[in-house]
């Protein structure tokens, strides 16, 4: 197939003359340095190979960040020409002319260094060994694509110098293949299930799809380029959908730049890797733009913190340093500073702080992150001082006219006039919850109420009724405000002593019984309140006393808050710190009680277990229950436990999410995201009576959730 398909050269190893000991294949390296670096003297390529060859000591992970750094942006050399000492740089790789490449795929290559070892199938892109493959084969039962990870594994201790020059790994065994870095465990291995970006046909990925849609020779040169980075000790392969909707949004963001502005909504649910695909975006449009400046904005400090972290993380990879801004007079001096570059991190609430211009430059495109909130562009009388009101989104437009705009969301979920599409433009491309549970990039949420174990009678169920519905009438702060103000009895009743007694009482039975040994007991208990959080929190150490370093409360601090209060919430610094101890699968800390922080853009892939004793819904529901989705080693799925009876709002929001997949884009030959072949059915939620691993199931309640059935 590469040979024949995608027009590689091949070698077999037995047959090729060489020294066992070197990685390289350097008879392919010399030539292509030449041909790709025509106007440089041979001793300059010279340096260039010694270097290559050279890298200092440290550990494979060290190296290999060295060598990304010289694939991806060439090797700096210095070096005497007629007795002048000279610099340039060295590229490795053509990645404008793909002709000027070498391509060859090499089986059976062996290399001798701490014991000898065959290698399956290397592919050498200019003498580099950029991919290696593992294969098993399909007719023996004991082994898999599993066995040729283990395989990998030990590749990497007993020939380390391979891994050196490495861009991706290969596992496969014909039927499943799955790429991954040599930082990636087993489970975040993903296959490659397209060949132009349309996720159809994709729940059985055939062995031809995954190496013309990786290997084609242009878009592996593409993937090597823009889609591999590392992030503190993890190197990062982009997954298919990443790649492909990372390519859509930038041409379409060209296009806006030239036309309305507008250049749509990339749609990606949560736990599906977003956030690095903003990345991954951010990185391409340096290069396909001529330098923009990118603003990424969102609206809450937290959310702000953690997008921020990850870009600063990546700063090698994005070529520059990414910047927050401290307040919007502090935004304007930023911008003002640069008539190009720049990735400045800000939030909306910055916006209202004045009213100054603050630039008309076109050559600034704001990312908008959960774009489905606050992003809406209207104004209103305030009832009260009589004064127009004006939208985030409407603040944000007029401070920057000409700026081009592109949302991001995990739950465009429209609500009468609020349409995401109609702020930002057409979808650039969706790629669902069923869609990221079937690739194995997020898992299945489970649900199970416990509403009857807290034998609330009907007044109170009412009460809580009456809350969700003025919650789906509007959105709006003032209406929430209201609502709060109508229905503050509910807290008193909520957080009464024997209601939050019973209610601590069952999750550690629930918990002890059932979750405690779950992967790594990570649990998060959402509270309806501040106060009732800190009730939770004190009588769950009434009840288990050595609990007090498995238990902690995670919410901003007041000048309200009672004197007993502080020592438990603290200040930001503590919460950074609680924050590290709850994703540090090893620390004592499991459980943790939260109102409203953590519900969004927190991820801890190892927690399992959500108890849910707050109303939430529609977009607020879903973010929340996306906690427990991530991918995590053999986690079959998250659970999420329900003692407020969350069971119509999940209801609503997945009828609101199966119709907005369902009728999101128009079929077309240019938009290939869905096809009206496709056969979707409703499934349910499964009421959950044991652990995840057991799949014990009592009868299913009725929660529509999307998902394909099975084909054929």
């Amino acid at each position: 197939m590469f040979r024949d398909t995608l027009g590689y050269g091949y070698a077999y190893g037995p047959d090729v003359a060489r020294d066992y000991a070197e990685p390289l294949y350097l008879d392919e390296l010399s030539p292509a340095l030449r041909r790709i670096n025509p106007k440089l003297p041979e001793v300059a390529l010279d340096e260039a190979v010694r270097k290559l060859r050279n890298f200092e000591g440290g550990t494979i992970l060290q190296k290999n960040f060295d060598f990304m750094d010289c694939l991806q942006n060439g090797i700096s050399v210095n070096f005497f020409d007629k007795g002048e000492q000279l610099s340039a740089l060295v590229r490795l790789v053509d990645y404008d002319h793909v002709e000027q490449n070498t391509f060859t795929v090499a089986n059976q290559w062996t290399i001798v260094e701490n014991s000898e070892k065959r290698a399956d199938i290397i592919v050498f892109l200019n003498g580099l060994p950029v991919v290696l493959f593992e294969l098993k084969s399909p007719s023996r039962e004991e082994t898999n694509a599993s066995e040729a990870f283990l395989q990998l594994r030990n590749y990497m201790q007993e020939i380390p110098s391979l891994f050196t020059y490495n861009a991706f790994l290969v596992m496969s065994d014909l039927a499943i293949s799955k790429a991954g870095t040599i930082t990636a465990g087993e489970d975040r291995f993903m296959e490659w299930k397209t060949k132009d970006g349309s996720y159809e046909n994709t729940q059985y990925a055939q062995f031809d799809t995954f190496i013309e849609g990786m290997f084609d020779k242009v878009r592996l040169l593409d993937i090597i380029k823009n889609f591999i980075c590392f992030s503190d000790d993890t190197k990062i392969l982009s997954a298919y959908h990443q790649y492909f909707a990372v390519r859509k949004a930038v041409a379409s963001t060209a296009t806006a730049t030239h036309t309305n502005g507008k250049a749509g909504v990339f749609w990606h649910t949560q736990g599906s890797g977003k956030s690095l695909s903003m990345l991954f975006y951010a990185h391409l449009l340096q290069t396909t733009l001529n330098s923009p400046t990118i603003i990424v904005l969102t609206d809450r400090n937290d959310l702000d913190d953690q997008l921020f972290g990850q870009f600063a993380k990546c700063a090698d990879f994005l070529h520059q340093t990414p910047q927050q801004a401290e307040s919007r007079s502090n935004l304007r001096e930023l911008l003002a500073g640069r008539q190009a570059n720049g990735i400045i991190f800000t939030t909306a609430q910055k916006f209202q702080e004045s009213s100054e211009f603050l630039s008309d430059r076109r050559n600034i495109v704001v990312m908008t992150d959960e774009a489905h909130r606050s992003q809406y562009i209207n104004e209103r009388v305030d009832s009260k001082t009589g004064r127009i009101q004006k939208s985030f989104g409407l603040i944000i437009r007029e401070s920057l006219p000409n700026a081009t705009y592109i949302g991001f969301t995990g739950t465009p979920i429209s609500r009468q006039d609020r349409s995401t599409i109609e702020v930002f433009g057409d979808y650039i491309d969706i790629y669902d919850m069923t869609q990221a549970v079937e690739d194995g990039a997020t898992r299945p949420v489970y649900y199970e109420s416990r509403v009857i174990h807290l034998k609330l009678d009907e007044d109170i169920l009412h009460l809580i009724d009456a809350e969700y519905d003025i919650m789906a009438q509007n959105a709006e702060n003032y209406t929430i405000e209201k609502s709060k103000r109508e229905l503050s009895k509910m807290e008193s009743i909520l957080g009464a002593e024997q209601t939050i007694t019973t209610l601590c009482e069952d999750i550690v039975k629930h918990y002890e019984e059932n979750r405690q040994y779950e992967l790594t007991g990570k649990a998060m208990i959402v509270g309806y309140s501040r106060a009732i959080a800190m009730a939770i929190y004190r009588k769950l150490l009434e009840l288990r006393p050595e609990w007090a370093e498995k238990v902690g409360v995670v919410m901003t601090e007041s000048n309200k808050d009672p004197e007993e209060w502080r020592n438990v919430i603290g200040n930001k610094r503590h919460r950074d710190e609680m924050a590290k101890r709850f994703k540090d699968n090893d620390d004592p800390l499991k459980i943790a009680i939260v109102v409203d922080m953590w519900l969004t853009g927190f991820d801890v892939p190892s927690l399992a277990t959500m108890y849910v004793y707050k109303p939430m819904t529609g977009h607020n529901l879903m973010q929340a229950i996306a906690r427990v989705n991530r991918v995590y080693k053999d986690k079959q799925g998250g659970l999420v436990v329900d003692y407020i009876g969350i069971a119509g709002a999940l209801k609503q929001a997945m009828n609101d999410y199966t119709n907005r997949v369902t009728t999101a884009i128009p079929i077309s030959q240019e938009q290939p995201y869905r096809s009206s072949s496709r056969n979707w059915r409703s499934v349910v939620i499964f009421s959950m009576v044991s652990t995840i691993p057991t799949l014990c199931v009592q009868t299913p309640v009725t929660f529509p959730v999307l998902k394909r059935s099975p084909m054929g």
